[in-house]
């Protein structure tokens, strides 16, 4: 019988995960506190003799909740599968893929900077990949456990009454880059607690993976297509703090006789390294299309000042900015303070504010 270890979600950061599967023998059993909605797979060597039951949620039980199976370094994961996330630990099930274009400003060209832009900021050519993120649905027995390192309730629309500024969120909504996939099968026909689980797919244990889409969720993405699309990444490292940000477009409203647009943004803080650094202020630089340059500071982000260390690397949240013009940039930067008090700053990589040339009308629900 496997010797399992237990830990609350973010007990253990990315690094561990990789150093963990390195060489790891396929498949390799999962294991979890029963309840504590976090698992990892076995420990069997001395590497991981440190995680051993002082990380598990006193009265606990471990269950095995599944096997791991062998990453994918090519090709795309499908509907319906399964995985752990590599970072913030939850469970998951893939609903679909997106293609979007990463322009990572760290492996950008060796051109010279050029001079500050119209849009206020330098910048230097960075070339986009294609890149594969994922739809996914978050275990809701997880969402508690990761609550304080990401938001469970970050995909916000726009309502569908008077109120310009008001929004709703799906819980339990995410998007997940390829590499954070941790794939792994169950034997469970309702592996994920989520109350869409079973609204969007079907068990059908003569696929594999055995969780196929219903014409719900098919239904439900092209009616949604223009507010989930994920299409533009941006990534950036300073000083061994990489800012990644995924904006989003949401519609637009009409206020005081003027049209207002409204995007969202996804952003993820990484410490990849092993001192502990804590987010202290935010610096932001909005330009807008119509000449509007507005400068944002304030403490921490979403009211938070989180930490970044070895055992929990990295933070993510979800914003939201509004132009009274159809496209727009955003660029900045994050302090960060050091345990002996010093402070460096962190380049938030600039991106671009567009609205979707069709523009209709943001979805009022989950409708089918």
């Amino acid at each position: 019988m496997a010797t399992c270890v237990a830990r609350r979600a973010l007990a253990v950061g990315s690094r561990w995960w990789s150093r963990s599967l390195t060489g790891a023998r396929w498949p390799r059993p999962l294991c979890a506190a029963a309840g504590a909605g976090a698992f990892s797979p076995a420990a069997t060597t001395t590497t991981r003799r440190h995680l051993s039951s002082r990380n598990r949620p006193e009265g606990k039980v471990l269950e095995t909740v599944g096997v791991f199976e062998v990453p994918k370094q090519n090709g795309k994961y499908e509907t319906g599968q399964l995985f752990l996330h590599s970072i913030f630990g939850y469970r998951g099930v893939v609903l679909f893929p997106w293609q979007a274009r990463l322009y990572d400003r760290d492996v950008a060209s060796a051109a010279p900077e050029k001079a500050e832009n119209p849009a206020g900021h330098g910048s230097k050519e960075v070339k986009g990949k294609t890149h594969t993120y994922y739809q996914v649905l978050i275990d809701a027995r997880d969402c508690p456990h990761i609550s304080q390192r990401s938001q469970t309730e970050a995909v916000t629309f726009l309502a569908n009454h008077d109120d310009s500024r008001a929004l709703y969120a799906i819980p339990g909504l995410d998007y997940v880059s390829h590499e954070d996939i941790l794939p792994y099968t169950s034997t469970d026909q309702v592996p994920i607690q989520h109350e869409l689980f079973e609204r969007f797919l079907l068990y059908d244990q003569t696929k594999a993976p055995p969780f196929v889409a219903r014409e719900t969720l098919r239904a439900w993405q092209e009616k949604n297509h223009p507010w989930l699309e994920l299409s533009d990444v941006h990534r950036e490292t300073t000083e061994n703090i990489r800012v990644t940000v995924i904006p989003f477009y949401m519609g637009m409203r009409e206020a005081q006789n003027s049209h207002v647009y409204w995007w969202r943004y996804c952003i993820r803080l990484e410490n990849l390294d092993s001192d502990v650094v804590q987010l202290r202020e935010r610096h932001w630089r909005i330009f807008s299309l119509s000449g509007t340059l507005e400068t944002v500071r304030g403490r921490g982000v979403v009211g938070r000042e989180p930490v970044l260390s070895k055992e929990q690397p990295a933070f993510q949240y979800s914003s939201h900015v509004s132009l009274q013009a159809s496209s727009g940039h955003m660029w900045g930067t994050f302090r960060f303070e050091r345990p002996d008090g010093s402070h460096f700053d962190v380049r938030i990589p600039p991106f671009s504010l567009e609205s979707n040339k069709d523009e209709k009308t943001p979805p009022s629900g989950l409708h089918w």
